[in-house]
């Protein structure tokens, strides 16, 4: 990064305002070193220039350093970044708390009906569940699917509600909350137990569609999927068929393959679906926990240092 020239401006594309109020987050920058601006498509950039952007576009291959305001950077060609040599960042590690408590959420929803009682209350009905419906999470088993930041800060919260977690992971380095660890050959043996699922990998090649059938006839028919992490690493299809069929009880989800979810998905009308619309980040101090990453990496820029969360 040393021979590169600093930074001498950094540009906040108005997309960012798909996820965040895109005139709060510039005024978060109040206090940064260089100039700061919201521009739109059409602008030509520098190897001096910053970039800061929900969405892909090509002229930022010109810039210094393009950082993606959201986890999920597989929209972006790193291949090009690489090739450019045009480092790119993206936003993860900052997930662990807001997408923890959404998933933490979900299962307590599922095992205290609160979705159901919910849904009476617009009914104005008095609802009284079959006794054996209603469950603790305490003693719980759940399997957590990946243990980056957002797996760990899932696994965190259930263990100190007194779930037993297990977890799926390359690494065999102990974690925080997590009882046992499954290498990801292991899946199905991870999940056999488990009263829930929590999904927290990233979409790649290999974990695309990962949860399809087979994964669902090797859950428990009372056990329920929850998917905070993107929505084609499960197979909808799949997942649809399963709790029709009964192979699995419910499933809770943020993130689907097409979004926002047809009108027509069979989802919708489930009653043990919860349906939440990719917001499991969504806080009114998001904008300033993505401007603290990048305030971060302009002084590590500007310092030649290695720039955290770099995917290219």
């Amino acid at each position: 990064m040393s021979e590169r020239p600093p930074l001498e401006q950094l540009y906040v594309h108005e997309s960012v305002d798909n996820v965040i109020p895109k005139h709060d987050f510039v005024e978060a920058f109040d206090d940064l070193s260089i100039p700061v601006e919201l521009v739109g498509d059409g602008r030509e950039y520098e190897a001096t220039d910053g970039v800061v952007s929900y969405v892909p576009r090509p002229e930022y291959l010109d810039a210094g350093w393009v950082h993606c305001a959201r986890a999920g950077y597989d929209e972006f060609d790193t291949e090009a970044y690489e090739a450019a040599g045009i480092p790119l960042t993206n936003s993860s590690g900052i997930h662990g708390a807001t997408v923890g408590e959404v998933a933490v959420g979900l299962m307590l929803s599922f095992a205290r009906l609160l979705h159901l009682y919910r849904d009476h209350q617009g009914e104005r009905a008095w609802y009284t569940p079959d006794y054996e419906r209603p469950f603790t999470v305490e003693n719980e088993r759940l399997c957590v699917v990946g243990l980056g930041t957002i797996g760990e800060g899932i696994a965190r919260r259930a263990d100190a509600l007194g779930m037993d977690v297990v977890g799926v992971r390359r690494s065999d380095d102990p974690v925080p909350g997590v009882s046992e660890l499954f290498d990801p050959d292991e899946l199905h043996d991870a999940v056999a137990d488990a009263r829930f699922v929590a999904i927290a990998l990233p979409h790649t090649p290999a974990t695309d569609g990962l949860f399809a059938e087979a994964e669902f006839d090797a859950m428990r028919e009372d056990a329920y999927l929850v998917n905070v992490a993107r929505g084609p690493i499960v197979d909808e299809s799949a997942l649809v068929s399963a709790l029709e069929s009964g192979a699995i009880a419910g499933a809770g989800a943020d993130v689907f393959e097409t979004e926002p979810l047809p009108e027509s998905s069979p989802l919708w009308d489930m009653e043990e679906v919860i349906i939440t619309p990719h917001k499991g980040s969504a806080t009114n101090r998001y904008h300033l926990d993505i401007a603290d990453l990048v305030k971060e990496n302009v002084a590590r820029y500007q310092d030649g240092e290695e720039l955290r969360n770099r995917v290219a």
